[in-house]
């Protein structure tokens, strides 16, 4: 407790009453005390919790620490046995001599290997060359076997241009004499006429048909009853005698001209039979245009308008346009002179031999 000292001039007057000094109660510094207490025991209460969560989280770090640890110790165990493998493999290499030997060697072997290669490509070249040329060759005995068997100027001509275009591709101007040989024989085969031995054939098939519709006809006499009846005037005699005659036409005639050939009427088997013979030349014909034999093609043609004009009414509609048309078919040529491919044959087998001569005087050196 303090006391206040006044001086004498601030000493209060006799009347003024001295102000009481108020001294605090005993209780209210005990509850201070208390909440002090209290704010100190909550501070150790934190700083303990916070102390326990260091702790814990020193134990997280360390359990954590301890784990990478052991991974990288099987790192390190893994990498010490990749060191031992490496060790080994090294240990187990030649020496850098053999090495240097080995390179050399590789080296060597890609050379004859490439040089190799080269003389195959060139082996090769000239063999697909000579397999060519022996095509070429056999082109022209296939054209050469057409012509003479087949009359084929078709094929012949398309035979001998691929031969022509074997030739083209060897690039060789060795090659112009047997190439001069086959583009005349090329204009000889495109200057000849392939006969249309197809379209022959056809024709003569529908003429075949047409032998089965063949049939005899019965003559019909000309009476000139009518012209003699125009002549005249009705009612005169005669107009009546010339009626008369025409009616008496109808059931006889008398021919003038009885030194003429005069056919039977046809019918029955005998009609059948010559169908059948008509028929057999032209099938004849037929296979004499197939192959080109002129001469059974004339001898079946020839035949066969024998039958007709021997046989069949002239007359008729039917037999005169069919001799009509054995007539034109009889003109159509089956046959052409095929032209000589052996002067060509002979120029490439000319040719090829010239190829072959460097090589074999090549082999023949020493």
């Amino acid at each position: 407790m303090s006391e206040t000292v006044l001086s004498n001039n601030d000493q209060p007057s006799a009347q003024t009453p001295a102000d009481p000094v108020t001294t605090p109660p005993a209780k209210r510094s005990g509850n201070g005390l208390a909440a002090l207490a209290l704010l100190l025991g909550a501070a150790g209460v934190a700083v303990g919790g916070w102390g326990a969560w260091q702790v814990r989280q020193l134990q997280g770090s360390e359990f954590d620490q301890g784990q990478h640890i052991e991974a990288l110790n099987q790192r390190a165990e893994a990498l010490q046995q990749r060191e031992q493998q490496i060790s080994a493999q090294l240990a187990s290499l030649p020496a850098a001599s053999e090495l240097e030997d080995r390179r050399r060697l590789v080296a060597q072997l890609q050379g004859d290997q490439q040089r190799l290669s080269q003389r195959l490509e060139t082996v090769l070249g000239e063999s697909r060359k000579e397999w060519r040329l022996a095509e070429a060759e056999h082109l022209l005995r296939l054209a050469t076997l057409r012509l003479s068997a087949l009359q084929d100027i078709t094929s012949a001509k398309a035979l001998v241009e691929g031969a022509d275009e074997i030739l083209r591709e060897q690039s060789d101007p060795g090659a112009f004499a047997a190439r001069e040989q086959l583009n005349r024989s090329l204009a000889t085969l495109n200057s000849t006429q392939q006969p249309d031995r197809t379209g022959l054939f056809l024709k003569l098939a529908a003429q075949r048909d047409l032998v089965q519709q063949l049939s005899a006809q019965s003559p019909e006499f000309d009476s000139n009853a009518d012209a003699l009846g125009a002549l005249t005037a009705d009612g005169d005699g005669v107009s009546r005698l010339s009626q008369w005659w025409a009616e008496i036409s109808k059931y006889f005639q008398v021919d003038f001209n009885a030194d003429e050939n005069v056919r039977p009427l046809l019918a029955g088997q005998q009609l059948n039979q010559l169908r059948l013979a008509l028929s057999l030349t032209i099938e004849q014909a037929q296979w004499a245009a197939l192959n080109g034999d002129a001469k059974v093609y004339t001898q079946a043609l020839d035949d066969a308008r024998s039958v007709l004009l021997a046989n069949f009414n002239a007359d008729n509609p039917q037999s005169k346009a069919m001799l009509d048309s054995l007539n034109a078919l009889a003109e159509q040529p089956v046959s052409v002179v095929t032209p000589d491919l052996s002067e060509s044959l002979a120029a490439v087998q000319a040719y090829i031999q010239r190829r072959h001569l460097p090589a074999e005087a090549e082999g023949g050196k020493p």
